[in-house]
């Protein structure tokens, strides 16, 4: 069967991204195993007890909590996570407070202030990081460049209080119809790497990464060691294995760095949650398998 633009383009990049590996970096790096994740609201259950339980009944290792009703959710936590044998694996905040990006320095300030109260919980809880997108469409007037520099000013200064109290944000880059900034898992690496703090790391998407990278494998590599968190999603955002969409690109992707972190659902679901979830773990570790 032919390949289509995109296929053709994504198979090109791939074979250009896993030659540019050296075959001693692939060697030395570490082996990885997939740990699944999913955000809490995609698991149906009646409490937090329930949910955790249904989650180590169908396989998963970690669960990813909301940004909301935080520092009061850690006791919370720490108690229903003493019973069970899943970690937090991370925060899922989006612009607590307001977005970083931001034409006004009083909303950049509040930002900043409910991220570092977002990086002490995450350091108590010992989660992976603090999912952050800079700021979504609409959300701010600067241009891009304006816009990167403004990030850049705050990113220090978050990442030295994560490094305190052994916290990490974690910059997502999106699609570009949710976000006109930050759209590629290389320019996030890019600041990461600018920054050099181990309070300021970034995480993919398999759903946005669908519409902006030619490569799953090359964008994860391009995220190399800064690269620590991973969304689980289909092309339509369901459960992954309920359309086309092929994960064993970017596992190959993931394999290839070492990569030690969790992959986690952020997708909605096609029929009974009961039924699919369990199916859609089943699908991801093959895939892992095959990648």
């Amino acid at each position: 069967m032919p390949m289509n633009r995109r296929e053709l383009i994504a198979a090109s990049a791939a074979v250009g991204v896993a030659a540019a590996v050296p075959a001693r970096a692939r060697q030395s790096a570490p082996k990885s195993k997939l740990l699944l994740s999913s955000q809490e609201g995609i698991i149906p259950a009646r409490d937090l007890p329930e949910r955790l339980a249904k989650m180590e009944k169908w396989g998963f290792d970690g669960i990813e909590v909301g940004g909301g009703g935080f520092p009061g959710r850690v006791e919370e936590l720490t108690k229903a996570l003493a019973n069970s044998k899943l970690k937090i694996s991370a925060i899922c905040a989006g612009t607590p407070g307001g977005p970083l990006v931001n034409e006004n320095p009083d909303t950049r300030k509040k930002a900043v202030e409910a991220i570092k109260e977002l990086l002490t919980c995450a350091g108590e809880l010992k989660a992976t990081g603090v999912i952050i997108v800079p700021a979504f469409n609409g959300q701010t007037t600067l241009n891009h460049v304006e816009a990167r520099k403004v990030l850049m000013d705050l990113l220090p200064e978050i990442g030295e209080h994560g490094a305190k109290v052994g916290g990490r944000i974690l910059l997502e880059p999106l699609n570009r119809g949710e976000a006109w900034f930050l759209r590629l898992l290389a320019d996030a690496a890019a600041m990461c790497r600018e920054v050099n703090s181990p309070g300021v790391a970034m995480m993919g998407d398999f759903y946005h990464m669908n519409i902006e990278e030619p490569s799953d494998m090359g964008a994860f590599i391009s995220g190399g060691k800064w690269l620590h968190h991973v969304h689980l999603a289909s092309r339509k955002r369901v459960l992954p294995g309920q359309d086309e969409r092929d994960f064993t690109n970017g596992f190959k992707g993931l394999k290839l760095i070492g990569y030690q972190d969790y992959c986690s659902l952020e997708c909605g679901c096609d029929g009974d949650r009961e039924v699919e979830i369990p199916k859609a773990v089943k699908f991801l570790r093959d895939q892992w398998a095959k990648a």
